[in-house]
């Protein structure tokens, strides 16, 4: 399908931020709105948030991307995940003023911008779906037990780490401080993870992990959460989910899925890895076909439709100036 990309900008708190949507020619009513962490901007690794725009758009789905403030071309000073709920939420009004067909919309993100997805989605019911990407959820403690469980055991099997020992290269103290400090960390969490509070905590003195669970407990959004096989973050993920009460409870739920790309790193570098990120959003957004092998549960399929929400007329708007505009689909606006 024939697709259209449109640069402009839209302000939040007083700074300008930069957006690029990619707009099909007969747009869906469900659109993606890439929320980006860390130090990237609205390109991406390896330009993977630029082709997954594309992509989308040639498949009928509306997708805008954009820089948070202080981060790419946006003005003013960067804020760190937990704090740009702000950002967010100018950009879906931006967002739904430039589409006027969507009725509700899907956060994606990778990383950290998973993790500010999430604390925001219960904010705004305009959130029908929410793809999480190798979330964060590092603290100390969940930084060890990867480290305990996922490092220290591979390096056993390394020929450069043999190779050290026998040349007398082996830091032994150094490596023998760190791993009782990491143990030190695991036994904490795991203390932590068998209390049973007398009464349920506020939620914001949660730790940031906790608190991204809280707040998917609090919203209607459907949830794919996607794994890659060859990630830290992503086992740091795992093992924390496993000894947190309320993951575990959210991962119960039936509108949320976990779906593991084998093989993939952490910013699924390789076409091939990106290709599969891409597939699973539009399946899982459309609902047009399985995607039964990623899924941890053969039987468990990934593809869900996301809940139906309030037509967007029903939210206030705010304007967006449009600074540019394709003028066809062979004509791509400024990355």
């Amino acid at each position: 399908m024939d697709y259209v990309e449109h640069t402009f900008t839209f302000s939040c708190e007083g700074q300008t931020l930069i957006a690029i949507t990619a707009i099909p020619e007969r747009p869906q009513t469900v659109g993606v709105l890439v929320v980006v962490g860390g130090p990237q901007y609205r390109i991406g690794s390896h330009r993977q948030f630029v082709l997954l725009a594309r992509d989308l758009a040639s498949q009928g789905i509306v997708c805008m991307r954009f820089d948070c403030v202080g981060m790419g071309d946006s003005t003013g000073t960067s804020r760190d995940f937990e704090s740009v709920a702000s950002d967010i939420r100018a950009a879906v009004d931006a967002f739904f003023a430039q589409v006027p067909a969507l009725t509700r919309i899907v956060l994606w993100g990778l990383c950290d911008g998973a993790s500010a997805a999430c604390l925001y989605a219960p904010l705004d019911a305009r959130v029908g779906g929410l793809m999480l990407l190798n979330p964060w959820v590092r603290t100390e403690q969940g930084q060890a037990t990867a480290y305990l469980k996922h490092y220290y055991a591979n390096r056993l099997f390394e020929r450069t780490f043999w190779r050290k020992v026998f040349r007398g290269e082996f830091g032994a103290s150094k490596s023998l401080t760190s791993l009782l400090r990491n143990l030190v960390h695991v036994a904490g969490r795991l203390r932590s993870a068998r209390a049973v509070p007398a009464s349920e905590p506020n939620p914001e003195s949660l730790e940031f992990p906790e608190r991204m669970a809280a707040a998917l407990g609090r919203c209607n959004a459907s949830v794919l959460i996607v794994l890659s096989e060859n990630d830290l973050t992503a086992a740091e993920f795992d093992d924390y989910s496993t000894t947190s009460r309320r993951w575990q409870d959210i991962l119960k739920k039936p509108d949320v899925v976990v779906a593991r790309i084998p093989a993939a790193d952490h910013t699924f570098s390789s076409a091939a890895w990106r290709g599969t990120v891409s597939q699973l959003t539009s399946s899982w957004i459309t609902g047009r076909e399985p995607a039964e092998r990623f899924s941890r549960d053969a039987n468990q399929l990934v593809c869900f439709q996301i809940h139906a929400l309030p037509p967007a007329k029903n939210y206030e708007r705010s304007g967006a100036r449009e600074i540019e505009r394709a003028r066809s689909s062979d004509t791509r606006a400024d990355e």
